[in-house]
């Protein structure tokens, strides 16, 4: 911790109050009615014109002739001399411009207040002339170059305010010689150099400070000299060496810091002792070591303690409960502790600290169980932070009694067991780490309670269950971390509905479902991160609508599709998408986003050519390896080539001129395949003709007949006509019209086992044997019969002479 500007406020408003009131006792204002024109001294209204005259401000429209200069604003004139200024109070008057060295003339001035506006350039070296100046206040303007050393001509000021300003150079050797000097303010400017050793002879000095400056070297031994110091802040230079033990010994120091320098040393057994009234102790952020003086309790005034960022060992004193007065113990980032259970012992002591509002112990190393001592703090306490150290157990129920806590830090801690509900009492909370534990259990719906805060952090964790939807109403939330966790089920569209939410870090949980398209709602947002979990679906468009997107990270999930444009998010510094389902072509926009410094594409199915331009000059920080069907892309990318479009355009050309050519081929073969085919079937039948037959045209052609016309020839297949009867089947006689001519008809016996086989071999065989003295079968036919029975027949010519059998077996009664 370090010195409060609400101190330095106080000091300045004091300051000012003291130097006022005895300026003013000494000149009473006179109210006249003299104005510029008619003065008989216009020397100081001359000089307040020309101060004006190199100003801009609406505040110093009344500095006119319709009212005595000694009546316009923030002027005052002497009692003993009624036409001359001794006091110019314009603080905060938002004045903007240089400082006119006609303000010297102003040679009665005593009290000068230019604080708070804009004033620029240089601190005239004409201030040196002002030897009547008791009061020199300076604080929060523009103003640069170096202090002049010729202010030591001011011999009675008592106060020099130069505060938040740009000064530089050092610190002029010449102010050890202003005796008077109670107020030295140089804090916050750019002064260089070391501090002068001169200053130990501001004997009446009460404040100091020099903090926030560019100042070297050791603190001079010398300052131990000033008796009355009561404020001492060198804070934020670059100060190295120790301590001088004689600044331990003014015991009328109240406020006392030194943080952020190079200091080192350790600090002295009886501090308490030798600095009983000190109130603010600050040596934070240096390089101090040893452990803490246990006489730190004698100092009774003690309300802040700032040890901070040192390395300071061994155990935190177990008697800081006498200081009953104490508000604030700054202890982070030290070695403290012994590894031993009691050292958290310190804790139950601190609960006679009715006034504390700050316990800091974070990072240290810290080794006990989580004290249930802590819910009987101090209800006033705001900030708890005990965050990287070795503390064990679980939060105590009674946490809930805290209810103005407003930070609560645990994180990086082996805390166990389920985050109490109770947490949701603490209604004023902004700040909730309790991240890198082994937390278990649900994230407590009651954490909807906390409407004002801004920081969650819970993850690096066993949580499990879902993510409660209670969050919503935490409005105010801006970062949302509670990734490495089991949480499971969907993502909360709700959590969209948070217009203040920066960063939503869901990482490594085992999260299923889509990503919601209310993520556009989310225009805030500049870190998303819901990679390695399980989701699943196409990124919805809306996505780009979250204009202040910085970082996108959806690796590792189930995500597929073709990834949206997100080309309205310039902004975009870092994003991965790798091990992923995405397909199509790589978005051309991502090339032309100028800010990207990482994109990760890798394994996914992208194909087609990779862009060149942007990012995807530099191999180092973009990676497209594992998609299979990439080509072309900058050549450090070590990608194939892409076929030219030259290339393509020749290849399929060439493609259509083959393909007409085979068509037209194909064609032609056909014509000629059906010429030929034509031409051996007319050679063929013309082969089985009798050269020497005559026979009837209709005979050339294989007639279709059917079972009607064969039972129309036999006259219904009767037995008058039955002229044979073989092993298949039975012959009959027969006349067909249309033929004009008598045939046999043999009618297969399809009961008979092996007829249908019978059939088939005999057409194959006749249909090929032709002989004088075989039969010519004339036609077959295969059908169905009146009664739906399949019907086979063979049509023969027919012997007139009767058959084969006849002539060779006569009868014997012939």
């Amino acid at each position: 911790m370090e010195l409060s500007c609400n101190i330095a406020v106080v000091v300045v408003r004091w300051l000012w109050l003291v130097f006022f009131i005895h300026a003013t006792l000494l000149m009473w204002p006179v109210v006249g009615s003299v104005t510029t024109k008619d003065s008989t001294n216009a020397t100081d209204a001359l000089a307040l014109l020309a101060f004006k005259h190199q100003l801009w401000s609406d505040s110093l429209s009344t500095w006119n002739d319709s009212l005595p200069f000694c009546h316009w604003q923030g002027i005052t004139c002497s009692r003993r001399h009624s036409q001359r200024v001794v006091a110019m109070n314009l603080s905060g008057l938002q004045l903007v411009g240089p400082l006119s060295p006609f303000i010297t003339n102003l040679t009665f001035l005593r009290v000068i207040d230019l604080s708070f506006n804009k004033l620029d350039g240089q601190i005239p070296q004409e201030f040196g002339r002002l030897f009547r100046l008791r009061y020199l206040n300076l604080r929060d303007n523009s103003l640069g170059g170096e202090i002049p050393t010729n202010m030591t001509h001011c011999w009675r000021l008592m106060a020099i305010i130069f505060s938040f300003n740009k000064l530089t150079g050092g610190i002029p050797v010449e102010l050890g010689s202003l005796s008077r000097l109670e107020a030295l303010l140089l804090s916050e400017n750019n002064l260089t150099g070391s501090i002068p050793t001169s200053l130990g002879n501001l004997s009446s000095l009460i404040f100091l400070s020099i903090g926030r400056n560019g100042l070297e070297g050791n603190i001079p031994e010398e300052l131990g000299q000033i008796r009355n110091l009561h404020f001492f802040n060198i804070a934020k230079n670059k100060l190295s060496g120790t301590i001088p033990p004689t600044l331990y010994n003014l015991s009328s120091m109240a406020r006392f810091s030194v943080t952020e320098n190079q200091l080192s040393g350790s600090l002295p057994p009886d501090l308490g002792v030798t600095l009983p009234n000190v109130i603010e102790f600050y040596v934070g952020d240096n390089r101090f070591t040893g452990p803490i003086p246990i006489s730190l309790t004698n100092a009774s005034r003690l309300e802040r303690l700032g040890l901070s960022g040192n390395q300071f060992t061994g155990s935190i004193p177990t008697n800081l409960g006498r200081l009953q007065g104490l508000r604030g113990l700054g202890l982070q980032t030290n070695l403290l502790g012994t590894g031993g259970e009691e050292d958290m012992g310190f804790v139950s002591s601190l609960t006679n600290c009715s006034l504390l509002n700050a316990l800091i112990l974070s990072t240290n190393q810290l080794t006990g169980a989580f004290p249930s001592s802590i819910a009987n703090l101090s209800t006033n306490l705001q900030m708890l932070l005990l965050g990287g150290n070795q503390i064990f157990g679980s939060i105590p129920s009674g946490i809930g009694n805290l209810q103005n806590l407003i930070l609560l830090d645990m994180d990086s801690n082996f805390m166990t067991s389920m985050i109490p509900e109770s947490i949701g009492k603490l209604n004023k909370l902004q700040v909730l780490s309790l991240s890198d534990n082994d937390f278990s259990g649900e994230i407590p719906a009651s954490i909807g309670n906390h409407t004002q805060l801004s920081n969650l952090f819970l993850g690096k964790n066993n949580l499990q269950g879902i993510i409660p939807s209670t969050l919503e109403k935490c409005q105010r939330l801006s970062q949302l971390y509670l990734d490495h966790n089991d949480l499971t089920g969907y993502m909360p569209k709700q959590i969209f509905s948070i217009k203040t939410l920066r960063i939503l870090d869901l990482g490594a949980n085992s999260l299923v479902g889509s990503l919601p398209m209310e993520v556009g709602n989310s225009k805030s947002i500049q870190l998303l991160n819901v990679s390695d979990n399980k989701l699943s679906g196409e990124i919805p468009k809306s996505l780009d609508n979250c204009l202040s997107l910085e970082d996108l990270f959806i690796e590792g999930n189930f995500f597929q599709g073709a990834f949206p444009s997100l080309s309205a998010l310039k902004g975009m510094l870092r994003m991965d998408i790798s091990h992923n389902n995405f397909s199509g072509q790589i978005p051309n926009y991502l090339e032309k986003l100028r800010h990207l410094q990482y994109l990760n594409l890798s394994y996914n199915d992208f194909e087609g050519i990779v862009p060149q331009e942007g990012i995807f000059k530099n191999a180092s920080a973009v990676s497209v390896i594992g998609n299979k069907k990439l080509c072309g892309g900058s050549p450090v990318l070590l990608l194939p080539e892409c076929p030219s479009e030259d290339g393509k355009k020749q290849s399929q050309h060439f493609l259509k001129k083959q393909m007409i050519a085979i068509l037209i081929g194909s064609v032609i073969c056909s014509v000629l395949l059906l010429f030929l085919l034509y031409y051996y079937c007319i050679r063929k039948s013309k082969k089985h003709l009798h050269p020497h037959s005559i026979t009837n045209p209709l005979e050339e052609q294989l007639m279709k007949i059917s079972y009607g016309d064969l039972c129309k020839a036999t006259e219904g297949f009767s037995s008058a006509n039955l002229i044979g009867v073989g092993s298949y089947g039975s012959v009959y006689k027969g006349y067909l019209d249309h033929i004009m001519k008598n045939v046999a008809v043999k009618v297969l016996n399809l009961q008979r086992q092996g007829a249908s086989k019978s059939f088939i071999v005999e057409c194959k065989a006749l249909r090929n044997i032709r002989h004088r003295n075989l039969l010519k079968v004339l036609t077959v036919c295969s059908s169905i019969d009146f009664k739906g029975d399949d019907f086979k027949a063979l049509v023969f010519d027919y012997m007139a002479n009767g058959n084969l059998e006849q002539w060779l077996h006569t009868s014997m009664d012939e």
